[in-house]
């Protein structure tokens, strides 16, 4: 069962406990999460129809150097050859061969992390441990107790 403490929206019941609605049935207002991207044009730019039609390939390029498309064509002209460029790039040879070998071949172990380890101790680490902590009382002994 699960509580509901927010019933000023209309979703929690009586007692606080969630009733089960369809969001259709509540009525929520939206709220607008649009943020701005920095400075913008007052009025959006809008291409040209000879543009649109050079693009189609139905007019030539040459009235479009013109003028205000002239930008517009440059950019595509750019956009096109930048493209074609990449569509022919080839990946070198051996290259996927030397991805493959890459790629482990067992899946990873999880890592534990050092609290969750299982502790381990040698019978001389416990000796040497239980000497140190008997040298380490009888000098605190001395230390405290002897005036």
């Amino acid at each position: 069962m699960a509580d509901d403490l927010r019933s000023e929206d209309g979703l929690g019941g009586v007692d606080g406990h969630s009733r089960r609605q369809r969001r259709s049935e509540v009525e929520r207002p939206l709220l607008d999460r649009e943020v701005p991207l920095g400075h913008q044009e007052q009025e959006p730019r809008v291409l040209a129809p000879t543009l649109h039609a050079w693009l189609d390939g139905e007019l030539p390029a040459a009235p479009l150097r013109k003028g205000a498309t002239a930008r517009d064509v440059e950019f595509w002209n750019r956009l096109n050859t930048e493209a074609e460029r990449r569509r022919h790039l080839r990946t070198p040879a051996g290259f996927e061969a030397r991805l493959m070998e890459a790629i482990p071949q067992s899946a990873p172990q999880l890592i534990t992390p050092w609290w969750r380890r299982e502790f381990v101790i040698t019978p001389m680490a416990a000796v040497s441990l239980a000497a140190a902590l008997v040298t380490l009382a009888i000098a605190a002994t001395v230390l405290f107790v002897a005036p």
